[in-house]
């Protein structure tokens, strides 16, 4: 319900333990991106300094390396604290788990799954139909059928439509009303 001066601020879902999974792996990628950059520029370094006499130059040189070093030592401290913030997250989310839950909603369903195929077995069999069954002999079962028709006359099922003749008015439609005629009254 709103409030007077407008809503309260949505609240955000707690993440979930999926959502703690790809954040982790997201900040693990992009920091082990970040290290592959650092081990690179490290390597330009080292090339530069095994080129470079001593001197002023060489020494620049190794503080940028030293400087990249600490960047990457970061960077693996920040890759271990979001392994070790993943590892919180499951075990706090694996702790809710009951096993016991799990396993017996597992053997529900595999009695259900039994009790399908038995089911399924039993709408299957086939009672006293033999396995092969010969079109002749159905099509002249029937045309025994349409002989034994013949002879007793029509069923007084044959016409659906056909008025019984016990009755003497006309069925009313549904949906049809039939007309009332109102008396008049007349006063002389």
């Amino acid at each position: 319900m709103n409030r007077i001066f407008g809503s309260s601020a949505s609240k955000k879902p707690k993440p979930s333990l999926q959502d703690a999974i790809t954040s982790t792996d997201n900040r693990v990628a992009s920091i082990e991106v970040k290290i592959k950059k650092l081990d690179a520029e490290l390597g330009r370094y080292k090339e530069q300094m095994s080129k470079i006499r001593n001197g002023p130059g060489k020494a620049a040189i190794q503080q940028r390396a030293l400087r990249t070093l600490k960047q990457k030592k970061m960077n693996t401290m920040a890759t271990v604290d979001a392994m070790q913030v993943a590892n919180k997250e499951m075990r706090k989310q694996y702790g809710k788990i009951d096993i016991d839950k799990i396993e017996n909603m597992h053997y529900d369903m595999e009695d259900l799954l039994e009790q399908a195929n038995e089911i399924q077995e039993s709408l299957g069999r086939s009672y006293a139909v033999p396995d092969e069954i010969d079109e002749a002999d159905l099509e002249a079962e029937l045309d025994a059928l349409a002989l034994e028709e013949e002879e007793e006359g029509p069923s007084y099922l044959t016409d659906i439509n056909k008025v019984p003749d016990f009755v003497d008015e006309p069925p009313v439609e549904i949906g049809e009303t039939p007309e009332r005629q109102e008396a008049i009254r007349t006063t002389g």
